[in-house]
């Protein structure tokens, strides 16, 4: 029975022995194996043996990992305070030199990254953290990878994720950005007056041009509908003889004569009329003695 138990008791250490010995990394990590304390490189993926208690194994994440740094107060170029908070992508490059050369790499980053943003921030103007935000991160992320190179991770991004302004500063904001919608409210207005006000002013100058071509056309048929009537009454006036003339003088005697009026109207050609007259008679009486004799 003794047996029994000091063969279990083997049996379970060797177990516990072959679990801490026997180590599974995977494809994104790596062990940093040190043996008496002395780091003798990495091993993985896949299966890998140690030899407890000589061994000891720190474990390297080689996937992009993010830091956020919490909210950091920076004083601007122009003296103005402004809380800033960002995010930091990082990746290991160098497993061992990660482990050797900094103890707490998020510790550090974090320390490393508040002194650079005050270091950028101070070389910005307001309007400029404001405005240029990429230009920010370009200069934050070169400024981090110089500083953590060295301990075998690379900064692949770094983003500004949020600014806070102090409150009196963010009041003169919203006072400037309610100017300047006024502004841009009046100006369109001012603009759509404008763009009214051409175009009634072209519609009216079509409309007048349009009646003046109208009164033009009419004009124009007016005129050659009288010329027309000219050129047709002198054509029936050349075949009708003196005669037709006479006869027609005297039907307008006879209804001047009939007429109330006390006026008396002489014709200017009341001689040649009379004239044509007595030819006529003249003519019309020697025709009849003719035919007496």
């Amino acid at each position: 029975m003794t047996a029994l138990v000091i063969l279990g008791v083997i049996v379970a250490i060797l177990a516990i022995y072959l679990l801490a010995a026997i180590k599974i990394v995977r494809e994104y990590q790596r062990i940093v194996l040190f043996r008496l304390g002395r780091c003798i490189g990495t091993r993985g993926p896949g299966l890998t043996i140690i030899v407890p208690p000589f061994d000891r194994a720190t474990w390297v994440d080689l996937r992009e990992l993010y830091l956020e740094i919490p909210k950091q107060t920076a004083i601007t170029k122009d003296n103005a305070p402004i809380n800033i908070d960002f995010i930091i992508f990082y990746k290991v490059m160098d497993a061992v030199t990660s482990v050797l050369e900094v103890q707490n790499f998020a510790g550090a980053a974090l320390n490393i990254a508040a002194t650079t943003l005050r270091s950028v921030v101070g070389d910005m103007s307001f309007d400029d953290v404001l405005s240029k935000r990429e230009a920010m991160n370009h200069e934050l992320r070169t400024k981090l990878d110089e500083t953590t190179e060295r301990w075998g991770v690379k900064v692949t991004n770094v983003e500004v994720r949020e600014i806070v302004p102090p409150p009196p500063v963010q009041e003169a904001m919203t006072r400037q950005m309610s100017a300047e919608r006024t502004r841009r409210a009046v100006v369109t207005e001012a603009d759509g007056q404008k763009q009214a006000s051409i175009t009634v002013a072209e519609g009216q100058k079509q409309a007048s041009i349009l009646s003046a071509e109208g009164d033009r056309q009419a004009a124009v048929l007016r005129a050659e509908g009288f010329s027309l009537a000219l050129s047709k009454i002198f054509e029936i006036a050349q075949t009708i003889d003196v005669n037709t003339m006479t006869l027609q003088y005297l039907e307008a005697l006879k209804q001047i004569g009939t007429s109330p009026s006390t006026k008396f109207v002489v014709p200017m050609e009341l001689a040649s009329l009379l004239g044509g007259i007595g030819g006529a008679a003249g003519r019309a009486l020697g025709g009849d003695g003719g035919a007496a004799r």
